[in-house]
């Protein structure tokens, strides 16, 4: 997943560890906003003192036999290591960076190419799924990854409670899964999937992962270095501090051209942003893009370039749904109003999107509606003109007067008890854009009489899980393939009891969008399956429990005197950090290498990628579908 992203940083996640939620698809316990992970890089060029955040001394690079460090200064912490439990966009872009993937996106146009597996195909009736595994990848401690490494980790999903935690909902559908020899991987499905080409699903060696006990408590971040075989192995970690990665020389597709990648804990953003003006730091994303001031005031600046391109995230307000577990058990104290369709309009009637754009992103964003954004045009999807809830204050009045919250006489909206109506609105601490739209609703709520109460937290995640918020800010990254975001709001997705942690986002359950989610999961056809994900966002939009306020840009920016050049995906106008895939981080070439030039090298990053991409017969465009995590990630 990446992922992910949903909420606490964009997404605080899971009761038992502590889930913008990017990754990235699969069951996500957590939710908070998976919102991405910032970052901001320094390339080590001065000899390094250690420091609470880099413990190990750097060596400079001016000696010629010094480490080349990308260090990306991050404001979302690790929700987890451990590819079955992680959901934010920082952990899944990590588990990127460490482990293979079946498949993975092309970073020109996100469609699939080859992975850990070279090809695959599937039966007549689609039910049974062949992958061919290659036999060039190796763990980090010498060992061959084999099919049945691949075969292990689908296998203890589907029998593990704990293991299923951030990815569960890919395996669901599974019946079997074999590896008849070590480049064979069999998977026979109950019935037909069509995201066989998306299953963002890390592989882990099956001889290191076998000896956990406990897969919902194994967080993964003691035995250093992580045994991994993508193009980085992860060496060091301290929570809410740093997360160290080393080029893993032995990559098949080629060793990264930096030595060393450091994820660096920022809460301050503006210190990160200061840190890139002194070239301490070569990449900054912010909390979960830069703000407007920062990014015109670094376009200002000498050998700094601001990467400012449509995001792969929607930005939303949330609403209590009236939380319950699976089991029909209540959960948390949502403010019981909710349960009232016409008052969850109202509210949205009251929020002036064109404002939060102009405004508060400052015209890095367009106006939001549906949970796909406009990047991924194939699944984007706009109310009509008679659907639209649109700004309409006059309308929010007369629906709140229909569902019987009338004002009194000192203006306030109150039911039936008396009881003057105010709202609790979960926010991130360190998101100023959840504080500015918080303000904003103070003034177009108040005005309706409602009363507004801004409850920003370092850290969101007990409070949503346990549904203990009315209202909240929330969103996710999106993948190619939107499947995951898609199911986090299924009846599934909600945990089994209120002492369980599910993969729901905002306890939503509706029956008619199951069916749609079930008819989408199933249609190979890309034209009718778009159709189908179209009438799902359709759906819950007339729901009224998310409003999807906007698609914020990705704003980025990075040293060019210390990065010659970078990958963006998409190529023409894509984001460098919370990527689906390794592209950004596994190209960047630094300045001093000879190689390349300023600014942000989009193709031909990626040698021969297209020579390895398989059409299936018969499922005409499906391997280019697209997929969530989100990000998660997860992402």
């Amino acid at each position: 997943m990446d992922t992910n992203d949903r909420y606490g940083g964009h997404h605080d996640t899971r009761r038992p560890r502590l889930r913008d939620r990017g990754r990235a698809r699969g069951a996500v316990p957590h939710r908070v906003r998976l919102a991405a992970a910032a970052g901001a890089a320094a390339l080590a060029l001065t000899a390094g003192l250690a420091t609470p955040l880099d413990p190990a001394p750097r060596e400079a690079l001016a000696a010629g036999g010094g480490k080349r460090t990308l260090t990306v200064a991050v404001a979302q912490s690790v929700d987890s290591l451990s590819p079955f439990l992680a959901v934010r966009l920082l952990s899944t872009s990590i588990h990127r960076l460490t482990y293979e993937y079946l498949t993975n996106y092309d970073p020109e146009d996100n469609h699939v190419v080859p992975g850990l597996a070279t090809r695959w195909k599937s039966s007549p009736d689609k039910l049974t799924w062949t992958y061919t595994i290659r036999s060039d990848s190796k763990w980090s401690d010498g060992k061959r990854a084999t099919a049945e490494d691949a075969a292990w980790t689908f296998n203890t999903m589907m029998t593990d409670e704990g293991a299923a935690t951030a990815n569960g909902s890919f395996v669901a559908n599974f019946e079997e899964v074999t590896a008849p020899s070590p480049t064979e991987l069999v998977i026979r499905l109950k019935k037909p999937q069509a995201t066989m080409t998306a299953l963002d699903v890390p592989i882990v060696p099956r001889h290191v992962w076998e000896k956990v006990d406990d897969f919902s408590k194994f967080n993964n971040d003691e035995d250093l270095p992580v045994v991994g075989n993508g193009p980085f192995v992860l060496t060091g970690y301290k929570a809410d501090s740093y997360v160290r990665l080393e080029a893993n020389e032995d990559f098949w597709r080629g060793a990264p051209k930096f030595d060393e990648l450091l994820f660096r804990y920022y809460k301050d953003q503006d210190a990160a942003v200061s840190a890139l003006r002194k070239g301490e730091v070569s990449f900054v994303a912010g909390s979960p893009s830069l703000t407007p001031a920062q990014a015109a005031s670094l376009g200002r600046e000498k050998d700094i370039k601001v990467n400012d391109a449509p995001g792969r995230r929607f930005y939303a307000l949330a609403t209590n749904p009236g939380a319950r577990a699976g089991n029909g058990e209540k959960m948390g104290d949502g403010h019981p109003s909710l349960l009232d369709r016409r008052v969850r309009h109202a509210l949205f009637r009251a929020v002036d999107r064109k404002a939060i754009v102009d405004k508060v992103f400052q015209g890095h964003a367009v106006d939001g509606a549906g949970y796909i954004p406009p990047r991924y045009e194939q699944y984007f999807w706009e109310p009509s003109a008679g659907q639209e809830l649109a700004y309409d204050p006059g309308e929010a009045a007369r629906l709140l007067d229909r569902a019987g919250f009338r004002k009194n006489g000192d203006g306030r909206r109150v039911g039936e008890d008396g009881k003057p109506l105010n709202y609790r609105v979960l926010c991130h601490a360190t998101d100023p854009n959840d504080k500015a739209i918080g303000k904003y609703l103070e003034e177009w709520w108040g005005d309706l009489g409602i009363g507004v109460t801004l409850d920003c937290r370092d850290n969101v995640t007990d409070p949503w899980l346990a549904g203990e918020y009315d209202l909240a800010f929330d969103g996710w990254s999106v993948n190619p393939d939107p499947d995951f975001v898609l199911s986090i709001h299924t009846c599934g997705a909600l945990p089994a009891t209120p002492e369980d942690t599910g993969a729901t986002d905002n306890f939503i359950c509706d029956k008619k969008y199951d069916d749609l989610y079930a008819r989408q999961l199933a249609e190979y056809d890309p034209v009718e399956r778009a159709n189908l994900v179209k009438r799902m966002q359709s759906r819950l939009y007339d729901l009224g429990y998310m409003n999807v306020m906007a698609y914020p840009n990705a704003v980025e920016a990075y040293r060019t005197d210390q990065i010659a050049s970078i990958t963006t995906m998409p190529s023409e106008a894509g984001n460098i950090y919370g990527q689906d895939g390794y592209w950004s981080w596994w190209s960047a070439v630094p300045a001093d290498s000879g190689e390349g030039s300023g600014g942000s090298s989009p193709t031909g990053v990626v040698v021969g990628i297209a020579m390895g991409a398989v059409v299936l017969a018969g499922l005409g465009t499906v391997v280019a579908m697209r997929r969530r995590a989100t990000a998660g990630d997860r992402e």
